[in-house]
Parts: C-alpha cells; sequence; structure tokens
C-alpha cells in the first residue's frame, strides 16, 4: 500500500504511506482501519502535539512520556493529516506536519532493521537524528521531498474526485421529468432561444418556436420539456410543479406550444 491509496475508501479513511513499515503477514484492510479508528480516538491529540513539535530533543522527550505513540498508526495518521493540510493549501503547516511524519517513519525503519519493539528505539535513534551523518541527512531530506511531493500529487487527484462527485450529485439533482440536463439542454439550444429563457419573455419564446421549422421545433420542445426548461402541464398556471412524464406522449406540438416554460 502506498500514498495512492491512502484514501481509498475503506469505511471512512484507510491507510498508509509509501514509506511505512510492511508488514510479515497478510493484513486485513478493515480491521487495519478499525485499529487506526480506535486509535485515533484515544490519542488523536497527542498525535497533534507531537506532530507541531519543532525541536527533536522535545519530539523526544514527547515519545519517551508517550510511548504509545511509537507505532505505525500514529505514522499513517500523520500522513492523513497531511493530506487534509494539502487539500486545505495549508502548505507551510504541511510542510511541518511532514517532517515528523518523516522522523516518526524513519524510527520505525530503524527498529524494524533492528527487529526490536520501536518505543526502545526512541533515544538511540534520535542521539542519531540529531547529529546526523552527512549521508543520513541526504537521505533523511530526500525522502522528505519526496513525501511532500506526493501528498502534493494525491491531495489534487482527491480535490478533483470531491468536485467530480459535487458536479455529479448536482446534476442528478436538476435532471428534469425526462432525465435530462436543463443546463445541458440550455446550453445546446439556439441563441435565440437562450435569450428567450435568460429574458424570461414567454411570447417571445413561443414566436421563436413557431418560426422554426415544425420538425426541429418540436424536438426542441420536447427537449425542453424533458429536461425541465418547458413545464408540460402549466397552461394557465404560475407554479413551477413539473408535469408527470407520461403526459408527455398525449401531447401534441400544437398543444404544447401553449404551454407555459419554466422561466
Amino acid at each position: 500500500m502506498n500514498i495512492d491509496t491512502i484514501c481509498k475508501e475503506g469505511k471512512s479513511k484507510t491507510i498508509i504511506n509509501q514509506a511505512a513499515l510492511e508488514h510479515d503477514g497478510p493484513v486485513n484492510e478493515d480491521d487495519a482501519v478499525d485499529k487506526l479508528t480506535a486509535f485515533v480516538a484515544k490519542n488523536d491529540a497527542a498525535i497533534k502535539k507531537f506532530g507541531m513539535f519543532r525541536k527533536p530533543l522535545d519530539s523526544q522527550n514527547f515519545l519517551v512520556n508517550n510511548s504509545q505513540l511509537v507505532c505505525e498508526e500514529t505514522a499513517n495518521q500523520l500522513v492523513l493529516w497531511c493530506l487534509d493540510l494539502a487539500m486545505e493549501e495549508k502548505f507551510e503547516l504541511l510542510n511541518h506536519v511532514s517532517h515528523q511524519c518523516i522522523v516518526m517513519q524513519f524510527l520505525l525503519e530503524l527498529a524494524k532493521s533492528l527487529k526490536c519493539d520501536p518505543r526502545s528505539c526512541v533515544r538511540p535513534f534520535f542521539s542519531k537524528f540529531i547529529n546526523p551523518e552527512p549521508e543520513y541527512d541526504k537521505m533523511f531530506n530526500e525522502e522528505l521531498s519526496a513525501f511532500k511531493q506526493r501528498i502534493r500529487d494525491r491531495a489534487k487527484v482527491k480535490v478533483k474526485e470531491a468536485l467530480e462527485r459535487y458536479e455529479m450529485d448536482e446534476r442528478q439533482k436538476r435532471l428534469g421529468p425526462g432525465g435530462l440536463d436543463p443546463v445541458e439542454v440550455f446550453e445546446s439550444l439556439p441563441e435565440e432561444l437562450q435569450k428567450c429563457f435568460e429574458s424570461k419573455n414567454v411570447d417571445l419564446l413561443k414566436t421563436t418556436l413557431q418560426k422554426m421549422e415544425p420538425r426541429e421545433a418540436e424536438a426542441t420542445l420536447k427537449l425542453c420539456i424533458d429536461s425541465g426548461l418547458w413545464l408540460e402541464n402549466a397552461a394557465g398556471d404560475d407554479t413551477d410543479d413539473i408535469a408527470q412524464p407520461d403526459e408527455a406522449a398525449e401531447e401534441t406540438f400544437e398543444d404544447a406550444i401553449e404551454q407555459q416554460p419554466t422561466i
């Protein structure tokens, strides 16, 4: 699992970042989500506090006193927090929390390489991290830069997906009785008819339709009815109620032209 699958729908959130620890055996994703959710519910404030530290020594002392945070769930939650910050375009805070996220992931990687409990690696890790060798410092900064870029790229995808879902939901809400989108139908109309709807001039709309070739006018009117731009049953009625779809088949063009548009 990697940053590209971090927000795949599981229940409400899913995991994990590219640099997080690998597992020795198969993992049930639902169990992982449940475990993360329960952990965050109990430790969210502490995780956020760790994410805000700027001095390595402060981070070390905090983890020593809150050893339950030295685990994969903390790393995963920091990744999700970073993604939220990127989607909210809070890039300065994102850069800082990203640093703490990579600190936690490097600590976990150290424990994995030593095959020991991560909690026992806190002081050794920070001893090495506070005064790093050039190669180690370079490796850390390269991973940090790559992580921030992955987060930003993933955030763009998530924002695009959210906008697409919103647009789809809005389109479904405005569909007319015939299942057509009034916005799409309006944009497909000749400019003269668009002006009639924009000006809400009923007489001009009727006159414009009557000037059209009958078949074209009838087809255009059907589009307007199916999209809800024209009310099928509104003759003599000032309400905006849409007629029942099954009445459309009984309407002729001559009858329908006397009805009211939804403008």
